[in-house]
């Protein structure tokens, strides 16, 4: 999207929301699920948890939405998309590069950016609209996960070195980031706490949620009330 596309359609837009990505293919998503699940279904589990996504954060008003992923996915990503949707690669590898790609390339723009994962389909939305009306007064909104990482990070600027060092991943992913903040004197405030599916319990719990509100991620309900009336086939490690 040129710059000329963007100023046109800015005016009343609250700031933007990019969803971090990977094209969905084997070996390369959900790996912390493989092994309990077979290849193919985790697959198809990150493709509906990226498109219930989407749809959640097309759902709040007066932002621009996007996705970053890795340059060489691109294509496969816009093809998954609906059309319209701003699909930008990243500079480097890795989730840490693809945070800083996410900022600098959409905060001269937009001011507040709000860049969130793929992996929390069924987060509310007051959340996300949380994090906007925090960026009204401070430098930096963390959405702190359970397991000490975060499914979502916003900035009103891009800050060199937040993401230095971060072990992005990890259990004390949030931890550095925060020491990161704290380095560079960034006022930090915090969205509800909430859980990404990285494990199969992670899973499980989903499944569980989403049996009572399959709207949450209508999507990935689907996927996940399909395995159970084939569980049959299936091993019993699987979602619900």
């Amino acid at each position: 999207m040129s710059r000329t596309a963007i100023d046109c359609g800015t005016e009343g837009i609250r700031g933007a929301v990019v969803v971090m990505a990977k094209a969905p293919r084997e070996g390369f998503v959900k790996t912390r699920l493989t092994g309990a699940y077979p290849p193919r279904d985790v697959v198809q589990l990150s493709d509906c948890m990226l498109l219930d996504t989407l749809a959640l954060v097309q759902a709040l008003s007066r932002v621009h939405v996007a996705v970053m992923c890795p340059s060489e996915d691109v294509p496969d990503i816009e093809a998954r998309l609906p059309g319209g949707v701003h699909v930008v690669g990243q500079s480097g590898n890795g989730l840490a590069a693809a945070l800083v790609s996410a900022f600098e390339h959409f905060v001269p723009d937009f001011r507040r950016v709000v860049a969130v994962d793929s992996d929390s389909p069924q987060v509310p939305l007051a959340i996300l609209q949380s994090a906007f009306e925090l960026l009204e007064t401070n430098e930096l909104v963390v959405g702190p996960t359970e397991d000490g990482g975060y499914y979502l990070v916003g900035a009103s600027a891009m800050h060199p070195r937040l993401f230095d060092s971060a072990p992005l991943g990890t259990g004390n992913a949030r931890d550095a980031l925060l020491g990161n903040a704290r380095a560079l004197g960034l006022a930090v405030a915090f969205t509800e706490p909430w859980y990404d599916v990285d494990v199969p319990a992670d899973l499980r719990r989903l499944a569980a949620e989403l049996r009572t509100e399959p709207a949450r991620a209508p999507r990935t309900a689907a996927l996940l009330a399909s395995w159970r009336s084939g569980s049959e086939a299936h091993d019993d490690d699987r979602a619900g």
